[in-house]
């Protein structure tokens, strides 16, 4: 079946199968690599990618049900401010070590900076949730997302 999807700002037809996941639309017929496939379960994160703005695991979502949705993808996260800003703290922060997860890992950070721009330790830890790092960086991640958002480092309100 042929579907009609908004990604990165491009207007994209795709012809696949009702149930096939957005992560095989974007990797398989787009050639967007920057999602991953981890666990195709939706819980390890690796494959996320904002759905009108909001992180959503694309293994888990059959192309029937983007219909008019905005997808942003990794692949256009530094054509925005907020975007190049956590980009960069996460090379200044030398977050990665495998790099695998780091594209889920930055979007839903950036997700989390767009709705809340001076985010908590906890608020941290709760948008992050769910966003699996093998190496164990999370320490790094935490610190990269302060930094993204201008806040100290060592930062531990807990409000």
């Amino acid at each position: 079946m042929e579907y009609s999807i908004s990604v990165n700002g491009e207007t994209r037809t795709v012809d696949v199968d009702s149930d096939t996941p957005l992560l095989w639309v974007l990797r398989d017929s787009l050639d967007l690599k920057g999602a991953k496939y981890g666990c195709g379960m939706a819980m390890c994160g690796a494959c996320t990618v904002h759905v009108d703005g909001v992180p959503m695991r694309s293994c888990v979502m059959p192309i029937s049900s983007v219909g008019s949705a905005e997808i942003a993808t990794i692949e256009a996260i530094g054509e925005t401010e907020l975007g190049r800003r956590v980009q960069t703290a996460w090379l200044d922060v030398d977050v990665m070590q495998c790099g695998y997860c780091q594209s889920g890992q930055i979007m839903s950070a950036t997700a989390l900076l767009e709705r809340n721009p001076e985010p908590t330790d906890r608020d941290i830890d709760a948008a992050m949730n769910g966003n699996i790092c093998r190496c164990a960086t999370y320490i790094r991640i935490r610190a990269a997302i302060k930094q993204a958002a201008g806040l100290p480092a060592n930062e531990t309100a807990e409000a």
